[in-house]
């Protein structure tokens, strides 16, 4: 990624093969100018944080074969879309 803007994230698990994180939004992040990514997880009363050095690492460890997606924007403002 490149350019000057930051863009948020949240990883959207469907399927949770693990039985850990559950299912929906189970973490936010952003991906920044650099390509670097922040993730927070919230599914879970212990919230975590993770570095990964681009977006495609985060989705080969946690994207479980296709099971969780990487959505771009911001799952508050979403909601309120989609409620409108």
């Amino acid at each position: 990624m490149t350019g000057d803007e930051v863009k948020p994230f949240y990883l959207l698990r469907h399927v949770d093969l693990s039985g850990t994180s559950g299912t929906g939004i189970v973490a936010m992040g952003a991906v920044f100018p650099s390509g670097q990514v922040f993730m927070e997880w919230t599914a879970s009363n212990h919230v975590s944080w993770n570095m990964f050095d681009n977006i495609e690492d985060v989705i080969k460890i946690h994207g479980h074969d296709g099971n969780s997606e990487i959505v771009f924007g911001n799952p508050i403002k979403d909601k309120r879309k989609k409620s409108k």
